[in-house]
């Protein structure tokens, strides 16, 4: 077995945050952590096709802030910020706590790696060639601004018997 580094760990306060930020002890640290994970479950459930890349989670006394990293803003906000306020009431349910959310646009989703990875499994269920949604992807992110790209895939592709 190889040595590993996490990689968030690895860049934290280099060039990369926290995806939460709050403290607990205890058992109350194990609760608010399963709450965290059921609360970037349900939003991207609720918007499956708005793009998400991260959702980052700040806790209060009573009070959580969510901010939310799409590159599609204007399908997580909705009319009139209809889809922000049902999220809300819904969340609200959930915790029994108040919660402010903040949508954040992507300025280059191109070059965002949860995205890149999104586009390329999307387009693998659609049955489209896994080398030419790779190349495409590369070449995408390359035009983008990123420096450099690695993309591996694993499987049976394009219906292949053997993985």
């Amino acid at each position: 077995m190889g040595r590993k580094v996490h990689p968030v760990g690895f860049r934290l306060k280099s060039y990369r945050d926290w995806n939460a930020r709050w403290y607990a002890e205890g058992d109350r640290y194990r609760e608010l952590l399963q709450e965290d994970f059921k609360i970037r479950d349900r939003i991207k459930e609720e918007m499956p096709s708005a793009g998400i890349s991260s959702v980052e989670i700040e806790r209060f006394p009573n009070q959580i802030q969510i901010s939310i990293h799409t590159a599609k803003p204007g399908i997580v906000i909705g009319r009139k910020g209809a889809s922000v306020k049902d999220l809300r009431s819904k969340l609200r349910d959930m915790t029994g706590k108040v919660i402010k959310v903040e949508v954040e646009e992507i300025s280059q989703p191109d070059a965002d790696a949860q995205l890149i990875a999104e586009n390329i499994a999307s387009q693998l269920t659609r049955r489209i060639s896994h080398s030419r949604a790779m190349k495409r992807a590369v070449m995408q992110a390359m035009r983008a601004g990123a420096e450099g790209i690695r993309i591996e895939t694993s499987g049976r592709l394009s219906g292949a018997e053997m993985a």
